[in-house]
């Protein structure tokens, strides 16, 4: 199901997402209604299950056919992922369908190892690289109760969303 997207400061967003203990009919549930999300809404390249207003470790991210990708993964779904190498730094920029009207440049690790649950329940290791690797660590944050914007090194570094007609 296409769910509205929470938004702050909505309290949901703030808070840890609990991990699942098995991927049951729920959790699969909640991955077919993360992706549908992610792909009804424009420009979405990620969603996490706090954004759904659901508190489980769970996201999806595609960024096939975005130019600034290097790895690509396709879609995926991970349930309690969990980074395990994070090298490099790159600053760049954000937006967020939960924070809709500001975006911010936010440091990110440039190279990522992450693994995490698939929804068949088997574990997935993921190597990612520049643009896959902030849209993963975007969205583990939401996960951990984190937006975009507690990443900006200042206001200086935040700006209102374009708007394209």
């Amino acid at each position: 199901m296409l769910h509205e997207v929470r938004l702050l400061p909505d309290p949901i967003l703030s808070r840890r997402a609990e991990p699942l203990s098995e991927i049951d009919g729920f959790a699969l549930g909640v991955a077919g209604d993360l992706l549908e999300t992610m792909r009804g809404t424009p420009h979405s390249v990620g969603v996490a299950a706090p954004q759904i207003g659901v508190g489980i470790r769970a996201f999806c991210v595609d960024v096939s056919g975005h130019r600034k990708a290097r790895s690509c993964h396709g879609e995926l779904v991970l349930f309690n992922p969990v980074i395990l190498v994070a090298e490099g730094r790159e600053l760049g920029r954000e937006g967020c369908m939960s924070v809709p009207d500001l975006t911010g440049d936010v440091g990110r690790a440039a190279r990522l190892v992450v693994t995490g649950l698939t929804s068949a329940g088997e574990e997935q290791v993921l190597e990612c690289e520049g643009f896959e690797a902030r849209a993963v660590q975007h969205e583990v944050d939401h996960l951990d109760g984190r937006v975009f914007l507690d990443r900006v090194a200042s206001a200086d570094h935040v700006f209102r969303r374009k708007r394209y007609r």
